[in-house]
């Protein structure tokens, strides 16, 4: 009478998955939805959502997304296939390939950018 039927997978996406401050992680996260990342990870990221580095996160590794909001530390190669938001607090150090670009300012950006090329089709 009470009970909730499954969510299905896809019910899924658009919810965020969520690393507080004061977790450490080491390794390799793969998720199809959206991520916060308060604490640190030591290792690679990739999802096809976005994610959201807040102001105590720190990412040290290669990241792959559709969209990157970052406030805090990121030390790596960070693929973002629509838009990369650099908040006025954030550190990026690496490199950064992009469709878009938006930074803040007092951001420390110190990374090599390309820009895809929006124009074509393929």
């Amino acid at each position: 009478m009470f009970d909730k039927p499954q969510k299905s997978y896809t019910d899924l996406l658009g919810k965020t998955n969520r690393i507080v401050e004061g977790t450490t992680i080491e390794g390799t996260i793969v998720s199809q939805a959206d991520f916060r990342l308060d604490g640190h990870l030591k290792g690679n990221f990739t999802s096809s959502g976005r994610l959201v580095i807040g102001p105590a996160g720190s990412v040290t590794g290669d990241v792959i997304c559709k969209t990157a909001d970052i406030e805090g530390k990121f030390n790596g190669k960070i693929d973002v296939t629509d838009i990369l938001n650099v908040r006025s607090k954030a550190s990026i150090k690496g490199e950064a390939v992009v469709g878009k670009l938006s930074v803040e300012p007092g951001a420390d950006f110190s990374a090599s950018c390309v820009m895809r090329n929006a124009g074509k089709n393929q």
